[in-house]
């Protein structure tokens, strides 16, 4: 499986190096936005998506949108986690 970073470089095709200490750390804050909203990670695949997305708007400097614009499937996404937890006792 590839690293978030190679997905994200693939999705922006991005084919150089040079910036992948910024994008990295672009990633990072998306991870932990997209866990702290949802529960989710890159490990799991809903997860993965949001954060590069999310990335992609941060990337493209158009951050304040994301939310806007991916609100249903935040949504989604937490009332799922949600319902894990309850099944898993937690």
């Amino acid at each position: 499986m590839k690293t978030l970073l190679e997905d994200f470089k693939d999705r922006m095709h991005i084919f150089h190096d040079s910036e992948d200490s910024n994008l990295q750390g672009i990633l990072d804050e998306a991870t932990d936005y997209i866990k702290d909203k949802t529960g989710l990670d890159d490990k799991d695949t809903r997860g993965r998506r949001l954060i590069m997305e999310r990335g992609r708007y941060a990337y493209n400097d158009q951050l304040e949108f994301f939310e806007d614009n991916f609100l249903s499937e935040l949504l989604g996404a937490s009332f799922s986690g949600l319902e894990e937890a309850e099944n898993n006792g937690e």
